[in-house]
């Protein structure tokens, strides 16, 4: 119990690289809504289950509130949480697996509070990719099977680096020798190696090239295709939401601005 613990302080200790925000006058920042919808109204426009729901949510940080009764509903297969730098993205995403709580309201998964869960076994099943790579020293295998002995399970370490879309050499890598963008996959793998149901993934690609974005993006999807595993996504960029997420919470200011399919509220 004492590495999972260490290994999510380490997953968990990564502060934000803030990119850059929306600007006025761009087509999807327009005036935040006067009314917001409610759960139960999203509800009843889709027929996929219900992954999270946020019930009147305030968040505080150092004492100030980051997050201001906030209520929305995030659906199984790819979501999305988008908004300006600084807007309370990362701190939502925090909520959905008890890395942090709320000073009010409730973060409810699959219908139940995550407070009456066991927050090791909810770790391990709602699985945060954190914003920059936190390997382990080693190399990659030992941060796999450090990983799945946390499972208790036996790693298929070569499947496991092809889904995160690498090579199966990398296996013996140092990990701390690693590009970023290869330190980011290996990051996927160790992840994968719990065998989450789902995925937080904390901007992944807010550290790299367009190239190792687009190689990313494009593991990711495969991995959605593969395996079915859900996704909450947390991202400034607003054509990243397009490509990846079918829902969007988009917050501002620790307020709810708006939900619903990528294809109606970020229409290009």
């Amino acid at each position: 119990m004492a590495d999972l613990i260490q290994l999510f302080r380490v997953n968990s200790a990564i502060g934000c690289v803030r990119g850059r925000g929306w600007q006025r006058g761009h087509p999807c920042s327009g005036p935040r809504p006067s009314t917001r919808p409610s759960v139960a109204f999203w509800r009843g426009r889709d027929n996929r289950s219900v992954l999270f729901e946020l019930e009147g949510v305030t968040m505080e940080r150092g004492g100030r509130v980051v997050l201001s009764q906030v209520s929305a509903g995030l659906p199984e297969g790819a979501s999305c949480v988008s908004g300006p730098s600084g807007s309370g993205k990362s701190s939502l995403l925090r909520l959905l697996n008890r890395l942090a709580d709320p000073v009010a309201g409730r973060v409810l998964y699959r219908g139940q509070d995550v407070r009456e869960r066991d927050v090791l076994e909810l770790r391990r099943e709602v699985c945060l990719v954190p914003q920059l790579p936190a390997l382990l020293e080693g190399t990659v295998e030992d941060n796999i099977r450090f990983a799945a002995r946390l499972a208790r399970r036996e790693p298929d370490v070569p499947r496991l680096l092809r889904l995160a879309g690498l090579a199966g050499s990398f296996a013996g890598r140092e990990a701390g020798r690693l590009s970023v963008g290869e330190q980011q996959r290996a990051m996927l793998a160790r992840s994968l190696a719990l065998e989450p149901r789902v995925l937080l993934l904390d901007e992944p690609t807010s550290a790299l090239d367009e190239e190792a974005r687009a190689a990313i993006e494009e593991t990711l999807a495969g991995l959605r295709r593969e395996l079915e595993l859900s996704w909450v996504l947390v991202t400034h960029d607003l054509d990243q939401a397009r490509r990846l997420a079918d829902w969007v919470v988009r917050i501002d200011g620790g307020s709810l601005v708006e939900q619903g399919p990528v294809a109606e509220l970020l229409v290009t």
